[in-house]
């Protein structure tokens, strides 16, 4: 029952996830390449049913040595009397079975590419829509549904989709084979009486049992792949992502001079894939022991059941090996599960892996609708009612019952570290899903600069352009912007492509974010640690440069560089009250107030 359970938990995880594809605007093309796939697995069936008698009645000509019939049936077509169709030859047989397996080859990657890039999209989308991912990366936990979403929608569709078409393409065509192998031995195996009762079709009924007992028992023996599959796909993924964040903080491990840490890290990571695959490897054999012996000798069973009736001349010796072709592919169509187990645990490890970060996705999408801090935009101010900040876990970070930023000079935020200064960054911002309260943010266009600036793969002036496209700006505007930050000698390769974030020290980034703000104008600017990664004479001057740039534009900073903090002439405070929860205080204005 616990497997039944299993099994349709897998379909209708499996149908949950196809459904929105076949569904959509590519529905009827999809329908199409399945539908022409079904009728090329169904010629193919037909094709193997006429191979069995085309050795039959081969196998007969050569026992009687009839050369004429031979040869007829080598090119040429012969009627018989066992089936209502005429049995053509073998080099018709042959072109028949070569264009239905080449074309059911390209009809399936065609469907699988075409669903394979639909559905990358979908998850890509919702994804991101709705800021999902950012959710999801706040309470990932390894080993989970959430972890590794680059796993998810590049490996996991890939194998979804491929795993999902193979299995349920040789299904149905296993069935149809049953249905069709099955009338071949009824007709053929006639009627024994075991005890004296009446067996109509035996050899189906031993086919059919044959193949039961041997279900049974790979199921029980490879039971224990699925966890096992599942787990080796995230040690796996674990270990791709910790290669990646060495690639991407190069400059940062060498200067530690991390490597031995890394390389115990890495090792690490990759003794738990080759741990988890020894454990593989062992219950793959022990299922490889019964299914190699289970299918090798189906055909032999085939024979020796027929065997006592062909020496009693009661069937020619095509007809035996006919039996023994049938019964073999008979009992490999009831033999499904069987062959197909280890691609079934597969399929089953990416359904559950891919169907809980779809979960995933839709719970932040709910979340996010149904979050308690609610965003309007209203008014030309930043105001917040009965605002209370959480962290993931539960713990009370903020509070504070009304919180007002009005427009006009500068204002720095200061405050002890991990008081939650960028935390309430990220509330203004719209993006912090917990806590509850009203937050009002003012008409017009707000840009949040963080510490470590972000920068698209890409050229140099996709980076200094985003979030926008790159076609959205003048090359003028790009140069004006970083000949304004300091980085005038890059104006000369807008259009070269590298990876910044390697390429740039942390200073160049920030100046680079910064020549983003110089390009947008926005009405409020929040400058994050922005500036952290200058020296004191860049930072004083690069803030100046921002003033005067943006002249109408509100700046909200954080910065615990005093001098920094000095040149805004007001500040605010974050310190703990009476319950330990932090709320915004004003402070004495600066010197450049």
């Amino acid at each position: 029952m616990k497997f039944l359970r299993n099994v349709w938990a897998a379909l209708r995880d499996t149908w949950r996830l196809s459904k929105p594809y076949f569904q959509s605007d590519q529905k009827w093309r999809a329908y199409g390449l399945l539908a022409a796939n079904l009728i090329l697995s169904l010629i193919t069936v037909y094709g193997v049913v006429l191979n069995t008698y085309w050795f039959r009645y081969s196998y007969d000509a050569l026992q009687t040595k009839n050369a004429g019939m031979f040869w007829q049936l080598a090119y040429g077509y012969i009627r018989v009397k066992e089936v209502p169709y005429i049995v053509p030859g073998f080099l018709e047989i042959g072109v028949l079975l070569t264009a239905a397996s080449v074309y059911a080859v390209y009809f399936t990657q065609m469907l699988e590419i075409r669903w394979r890039t639909w559905l990358t999209h979908y998850f890509v989308q919702a994804w991101l829509q709705g800021r999902a991912y950012y959710q999801i990366s706040l309470t990932a936990k390894a080993g989970t549904a959430l972890d590794n979403p680059d796993q998810r929608i590049a490996d996991d569709v890939r194998s979804f989709v491929s795993n999902t078409l193979s299995l349920g393409l040789s299904f149905i065509t296993n069935l149809t084979s049953i249905f069709s192998y099955i009338a071949i031995l009824w007709s053929i195996s006639g009627m024994i009486k075991p005890f004296g009762v009446a067996v109509p079709g035996y050899l189906v009924w031993i086919a059919l049992g044959y193949s039961v007992l041997g279900t049974a028992f790979v199921h029980l023996i490879g039971r224990k792949l699925i966890p096992l599959t599942f787990q080796q796909q995230q040690v796996d993924a674990d270990f791709r992502y910790n290669l990646v964040r060495v690639r991407e903080n190069t400059e940062q491990i060498a200067l530690y001079g991390g490597e031995a840490q890394e390389a115990g890290g890495l090792s690490e990571r990759f003794t738990a894939i080759v741990g988890n695959w020894w454990k593989i490897m062992r219950r793959t054999k022990m299922l490889n022991f019964f299914y190699y012996g289970f299918v090798n000798t189906a055909t032999f069973v085939g024979l020796v059941v027929a065997a006592p009736a062909f020496f009693a001349g009661a069937i020619s010796l095509g007809a035996l090996q006919q039996i023994g072709s049938a019964f073999g592919n008979t009992q490999g169509a009831f033999s499904w599960f069987v062959n197909s187990y280890q691609q079934i645990v597969l399929w089953r490890a990416t359904v559950q892996r891919l169907d809980g970060f779809e979960r995933a996705v839709r719970a932040a999408h709910r979340t996010d609708g149904q979050r308690a801090l609610r965003t309007e935009v209203v008014g030309t101010g930043m105001q917040a009612h009965e605002l209370a900040i959480d962290l993931p876990d539960g713990r009370h970070l903020f509070a504070q019952s009304e919180l007002k930023i009005a427009p006009g000079t500068p204002i720095a935020i200061t405050g002890p570290s991990g008081a939650g200064k960028s935390t309430l960054f990220r509330t203004l911002a719209g993006i912090w899903p917990f806590g509850h309260g009203q937050i009002s943010r003012p008409a017009g266009q707000l840009m949040f600069l963080p510490q470590k600036p972000y920068f698209p793969l890409g050229s140099l002036k996709q980076a200094v352009a985003y979030p926008r496209e790159a076609q959205e700006v003048t090359d003028a505007a790009v140069r004006i912007a970083l000949m304004d930050v300091g980085l005038g000698e890059l104006t000369g390769g807008l259009e070269q492509v590298d990876n910044w974030t390697m390429r740039l020290s942390g200073g160049e980034q920030q100046r680079l974010a910064l020549a983003r703000a110089l390009i947008v104008r926005p009405d409020w600017l929040f400058l994050d640690e922005a500036l952290s990664a200058l020296d004191e004479p860049a930072a004083l001057e690069l803030f100046g440069v921002v003033r005067a740039r943006l002249p109408a534009t509100q700046i909200v900073s954080i910065s615990h560089q005093a001098s920094v903090v000095d040149l805004h002439p007001r500040r605010a405070q974050l310190t703990p009250d009476a319950s330990g929860a932090m709320h915004l205080t004003d402070a004495a204005a600066g010197p450049g107030g």
